[in-house]
């Protein structure tokens, strides 16, 4: 009898695409994955500790599944980020817990598992500094327009708030020819969009054949590939965003009209204090630049608020440059404090103040994202078009090159092309529009 696997994922895109490559190897040892976890024989939680909040999360869903292994025999294996950071200091608070394993390890828990079964012996593995588990990757059933896929691996960086250095290591970027070869499979299965991962995307660096494979020069290569139709990237660094890169939106139409990159804070004080490396005049210069080659470029980005000396002076150079640069949205959050970043025991500020400068941020936000979609009636966009629309079976739906979704009615036929779309209008913060013939 095939066992039962259930994996749940929290983070980021990068835990959706090491899920993906774990379900892939239990796939090809054939057991059969459940999307019930009381049928299962197997819990696994591939994890983030990119926050306290989230870190907590993971400890009451273990809680959860602590009552399933009291009725019955199963296996529970903790993996990702907070695998990594705690190690041994998870069974001081969940001892029931069978594998801990590290993001670089996921290939390896196939194995894991088989010795837990035949030992009964407890196994942690979170020390590698190989990225093998890219091997696995072959084997996906998928059908999807857009697929992610991740090209490097870790970080350099050190910013004083963040664990990814001590959780994914030191960059590693995947040797160019596999990460084409990739692509050249997914497009077989019907992809047509290509989101490429990392932790910093654009620093990605490989030799191959003798030559220096860069960031700039591997977006080119994946435009010549006929069958992808756009390209997006995240997460990048601004200091990594050189002129290289930015020309790269000269040369081809296939890199989206859609930027992510973070910046975290508007006062340069802070920013030194995060140790970003940049500041907020190379920030600006390098916006400038990007939008003198894609003027309608829309921008999104990253703020963490309450960082350890931030004053009411500080926060309002954050919310200056927001509208300065007019950032379509965010990805916003209180500082959070993580074990091991050099920012770990300052002191934290007052729940009060933190909450209301988020509010501002998210606040302020949103009503540029509002203002960037009502300027998009009367338009006309290019989309991919991705299928059948969720809210009426009789339209479609695609994406814009700015990231929205548009419904409108279409023949099925059109589905993964791309194709003109006129905005014609915005009914609850869904727009619809009409195709161009």
């Amino acid at each position: 009898m095939h066992k039962k696997i259930y994996i749940k994922t929290w983070g980021c895109q990068m835990n959706e695409y090491d899920s993906n490559i774990i379900l892939n190897n239990f796939k090809k040892k054939k057991y059969k994955i459940t999307k019930h976890p009381k049928k299962a024989n197997i819990l696994i939680l591939n994890t983030c500790s990119i926050r306290e909040k989230s870190q907590e999360k993971i400890f009451h869903q273990l809680g959860r599944w602590k009552k399933f292994k009291k009725k019955k025999n199963i296996i529970i294996a903790l993996g990702g980020c907070v695998a990594k950071q705690e190690g041994k200091k998870i069974y001081k608070r969940a001892n029931y817990i069978d594998i801990i394993f590290g993001p670089r390890n996921i290939h390896k828990l196939n194995k894991m598992i088989d010795l837990v079964l035949k030992k009964k012996k407890k196994i942690i593995k979170i020390n590698s500094k190989s990225i093998k588990k890219f091997k696995t990757y072959s084997n996906i059933k998928h059908k999807k327009k857009i697929s992610q896929i991740s090209i490097m691996e870790g970080c350099n960086k050190y910013c004083s708030f963040c664990v990814v250095p001590y959780t994914r290591g030191k960059e590693i970027s995947r040797p160019h020819n596999e990460i084409i070869k990739e692509i050249l499979y997914l497009t077989k299965k019907g992809t047509k969009e290509i989101i490429l991962l990392g932790q910093n995307v654009n620093a990605y660096n490989n030799t191959f054949n003798n030559n220096q494979y860069k960031f700039d020069k591997l977006l080119i290569n994946i435009s010549k590939i006929k069958k992808i139709k756009r390209i997006r990237f995240i997460t990048s660094h601004p200091i990594e965003l050189n002129n290289k890169i930015i020309n790269v939106y000269k040369k081809t139409n296939k890199l989206s009209n859609f930027l992510h990159l973070p910046v975290q804070s508007g006062s340069n004080y802070i920013l030194k204090k995060m140790k970003r490396i940049y500041n907020i005049k190379y920030y600006k210069k390098k916006i400038k630049n990007l939008l003198s080659i894609r003027p309608n470029i829309q921008i999104s980005s990253d703020f963490i608020t309450n960082f350890p000396g931030e004053k009411k002076k500080h926060f309002l150079k954050t919310i200056n440059l927001i509208k300065k640069i007019n950032f379509d949205y965010s990805y916003s959050f209180i500082y959070s404090p993580r074990p091991k970043t050099k920012s770990f025991n300052t002191i934290k500020k007052k729940k009060k103040i933190s909450k209301k400068r988020l509010y501002k941020i998210q606040n302020q936000i949103k009503k540029q994202t509002k203002k960037w979609t009502n300027n998009m009636i009367g338009t006309i966009q290019r989309i991919l078009i991705i299928g059948i629309s969720n809210n009426n079976i009789m339209q479609l739906y695609g994406i814009t090159d700015n990231n929205r979704k548009i419904n409108f009615f279409g023949n099925n036929k059109i589905i993964g092309k791309i194709k003109k779309i006129k905005i014609i209008k915005i009914n609850k913060n869904k727009l619809f529009g009409i195709l161009i013939k």
